[in-house]
């Protein structure tokens, strides 16, 4: 299959699924499923593509940014969403240390409000510094944050995890927040 064709499926997914599902017009329903079926036809005047490519996507995005139904009728966006949607994760005990690769520029600010959300549902935390590098790296120069994630969790902040083992918090105050010198 054109690994192109695939990078623009996964582009578009991201964008239908977690920001802007009226741009095609398709629905997403409780826990950010949407019908297969309905996503390929509705894709279709911008996007063209069949169930086997959707599939494709799915199964190799390197962060398993998707996922399927246990039928194959739905698929979802694991996290990420800028929209509503309700999505169910379980609270979990994280390792002493979580990173989170975060732009140059925006480094003095974080230091001084901590990590926020913004409009998206959580921050996003890495589980390793070679993740925090990946993720941190699309947006240029970058630094990894340390967290100290289970003094978090100490002081009474809910720390979870999605399907694709991303760490999810509400948010990260500065005090827990370390720059790495790289």
């Amino acid at each position: 299959m054109d690994e192109k064709k695939i990078k623009k499926i996964s582009k578009n997914l991201s964008y239908w699924l977690r920001h802007n599902p009226d741009d095609i017009g398709i629905v997403i329903g409780d826990g950010g499923w949407t019908d297969v079926k309905t996503l390929l036809k509705k894709a279709e005047p911008k996007l063209m593509f069949d169930f086997n490519e959707l599939k494709k996507v799915v199964e190799t995005s390197d962060k398993q940014r998707f996922a399927f139904s246990d039928d194959f009728c739905e698929v979802r966006a694991n996290q990420g969403h800028s929209i509503d949607v309700k999505l169910e994760f379980k609270e979990v005990k994280p390792p002493t240390f979580l990173y989170h690769g975060a732009p140059v520029k925006s480094v003095d600010s974080i230091m001084k409000t901590g990590l926020n959300k913004g409009k998206r549902h959580h921050v996003h935390l890495s589980p390793d510094k070679e993740t925090a590098a990946m993720v941190g790296a699309r947006r240029g120069e970058f630094v990894i944050l340390e967290i100290e994630a289970m003094k978090m969790r100490a002081d009474g902040h809910k720390i979870c995890m999605s399907d694709n083992g991303v760490y999810l918090v509400d948010e990260v105050p500065s005090k827990y927040i370390k720059t790495e010198e790289r």
